[in-house]
C-alpha cells in the first residue's frame, strides 16, 4: 500500500544520504516530518563585523556585498517561558556577539513582541527597547515598528513619530498548514545614499500593509519567500542553504526579490531544537531580520 511511501522521522540510511548528496549537492530537505541531513559542510563564520554602537548597528542596513551571519536561540526555561520564550540573536562568529533579544508581551490581545538591545531588559519603558513586532487578530499579518512615538503622541510634522520597518504577510496554503508557507515581506525602499526611506504613517489608515493592499508601492520593496523545489527522490521540498541549515523544518525559509531570486536577502533555518541560523544581507538590518524570524515562530502559524 501507500504506507511505505510515508516519510518517517527515522530519516535516510547513510547510503541514501550519499546517493542523494550526489544528486542534489548542497540541498536541504524541508519536509516537515523528516530530518534528513543531506549535508555536513563546514558552516562559514560571519565576516568580521565591528561596530561602536549596538543600537546603531542593529538599525543599519547590512553593508552591500556582506552577509551578516547570525544565530537565533530560543530559551523556554522558567515559569512561563513555555508560553513566552525569550529569543536571542547573536553574531555567528567566535565571539558570539549579542545583538538583540525578543519576547512576546503578556496581556496583549494580539501577538506583540518587544525587541531589545539588552538581554535582561525586555520592558516597553526600558531605554534598551529598539522595536516591536505586532500581529493582526488572525495572526497572519505582522508589522515591525522602531522605538519612536505613536503618531497620536508625536509632533504634528511626525518628525519624532515611529517608523514602520517591515510588514510580513503569511498566506495559509491551500493544503492547510502542511506544505511550505507563502510569505510576503514589505520593507521601506532605499534612497540614493542607501539609507531607508522613513515610512511614518499618520494613523491606522496608512502603513506598509495598507499600501501593499492598495498596491501603492512607491518607495517600498516587495519580497517573498523562495519557492522550495519538490524533490521526487526525497519526496520533500528542498532549498539550497549551502550548509547553513542542518535540520529539516517547515520553518526553514529564504527571502528573495522576484527580479533576482538567487540573491538571498535573508535565510532562516533550524540547526537544533532551539537553535536557528539567520543570515541577512542588504537592504535588511538586524531588527528587520530578527522580527521577520520572530513572526515565523508565532503560534497561529507555527506548525511545529
Amino acid at each position: 500500500g501507500s504506507a511505505s511511501h510515508k516519510i518517517h522521522d527515522s530519516g535516510y540510511s547513510l547510503q541514501d544520504c550519499q546517493r542523494l548528496s550526489t544528486l542534489i549537492p548542497n540541498f536541504q530537505s524541508l519536509h516537515p516530518r523528516n530530518i534528513s541531513m543531506l549535508l555536513k559542510e563546514e558552516r562559514a563564520p560571519s565576516p568580521v563585523i565591528e561596530f561602536d554602537s549596538l543600537e546603531k548597528f542593529v538599525m543599519q542596513p547590512a553593508e552591500q556585498g556582506i552577509t551578516v551571519k547570525c544565530r537565533v536561540t530560543r530559551d523556554k526555561r522558567g515559569v512561563d517561558r513555555g508560553l513566552y520564550p525569550t529569543y536571542y540573536l547573536h553574531l555567528d562568529n567566535e565571539k558570539k556577539v549579542f545583538l538583540l533579544a525578543g519576547r512576546k508581551r503578556k496581556k496583549s490581545t494580539t501577538s506583540n513582541y518587544l525587541i531589545s538591545i539588552d538581554p535582561t531588559d525586555l520592558s516597553r519603558g526600558g531605554e534598551n527597547y529598539v522595536g516591536k513586532l505586532r500581529s493582526n487578530l488572525m495572526g497572519t499579518k505582522f508589522t515591525v515598528f522602531d522605538n519612536a512615538l505613536h503618531p497620536d503622541r508625536a509632533l504634528p510634522d511626525l518628525s519624532n513619530a515611529r517608523q514602520e520597518l517591515a510588514a510580513i504577510i503569511y498566506e495559509t496554503n491551500v493544503l492547510g498548514m502542511k506544505g511550505p508557507r507563502r510569505m510576503t515581506v514589505i520593507i521601506p525602499g532605499m534612497n540614493k545614499d542607501c539609507e531607508r526611506v522613513p515610512i511614518q504613517p499618520r494613523n491606522d489608515n496608512d502603513g506598509l500593509l495598507i499600501r501593499y493592499q492598495n498596491r501603492k508601492m512607491e518607495n517600498l520593496i516587495e519580497l517573498h519567500n523562495k519557492t522550495p523545489v519538490w524533490n521526487e527522490e526525497t519526496a520533500s521540498h528542498v532549498l539550497n542553504f549551502a550548509g547553513r541549515v542542518t535540520q529539516a523544518s517547515i520553518k526553514n525559509f529564504q527571502i528573495v526579490h522576484s527580479k533576482d531570486v538567487d540573491y538571498i536577502i535573508m535565510q532562516f533555518g533550524r540547526v537544533a531544537d532551539d537553535v536557528f541560523t539567520l543570515d541577512y544581507s542588504y537592504p535588511l538590518c538586524a531588527v528587520q531580520a530578527f522580527a521577520i524570524a520572530l513572526s515565523s515562530f508565532d503560534g497561529k502559524i507555527a506548525c511545529e
